[in-house]
């Protein structure tokens, strides 16, 4: 294994810890009823939701490319 090896599986982790710590939107017992409550639709993401969504698009990033790299550079 190379060092951008080390980088994918490192983001990968820092990934899955970010999707965990996100807060989602949409409540479970709507999941079952079908019903779709359009009071926060409109809401922006501020604070550490803000935080986590941008930091899980750049860490999709750092994986795609460090993938990438990984397969050229062997």
């Amino acid at each position: 294994m190379i060092f951008i090896d080390y980088i994918a599986i490192f983001a990968t982790v820092f990934l899955i810890i970010t999707v965990l710590l996100q807060q989602s939107s949409d409540n479970i017992s709507d999941a079952f009823s079908g019903e779709k409550s359009e009071l926060f639709k409109d809401r922006k993401t501020r604070g550490l939701e803000l935080f986590l969504s941008r930091s899980s698009y750049i860490l999709i990033f750092i994986i795609v490319l460090a993938i990438l790299l990984s397969n050229n550079l062997r």
